[in-house]
C-alpha cells in the first residue's frame, strides 16, 4: 500500500530559473562574484550575479561597470560619474543568487 506524501500539497511545477530571474534574454548574461569587496552589499565571493544590460542604471543601482579597463562592481551613486577617469556601466545586477549550505 502507497501513501501520498505529505510534502506533495506544497510542490508546483518545476521552477525555470530563466523565465523567473531573465526579463531580456538578449541582453542578459551570468557572472560569479571573484572577491568578498561587495561582502558590505550582500554579494560575496562565489554569488552568481544576474546581470542584464538592458535595464537603465539609475542611482543606487548595483551594477557591473569598466573602469579605467577592468571591470567591477559598484553600487552607483551621483558622486560615481564624476570621481573614476573612465567609467561605463556594462550592466546592472537583478538578482544575486547565493549557495548557503557547505560554504
Amino acid at each position: 500500500m502507497a501513501f501520498p506524501s505529505p510534502a506533495q500539497d506544497y510542490m508546483s511545477s518545476c521552477i525555470d530559473l530563466n523565465r523567473e530571474l531573465v526579463l531580456h534574454p538578449a541582453a542578459t548574461f551570468y557572472g560569479r562574484m571573484t572577491s568578498n569587496a561587495m561582502s558590505a552589499e550582500g554579494v560575496d565571493k562565489g554569488d552568481v550575479l544576474v546581470i542584464d544590460r538592458a535595464v537603465e542604471p539609475a542611482e543606487g543601482s548595483l551594477a557591473v561597470c569598466f573602469i579605467d579597463g577592468e571591470f567591477t562592481l559598484k553600487r552607483l551613486s551621483g558622486d560615481d560619474y564624476g570621481s573614476f577617469g573612465d567609467l561605463r556601466v556594462w550592466g546592472v545586477v537583478t538578482y544575486v543568487i547565493k549557495k548557503v549550505h557547505g560554504k
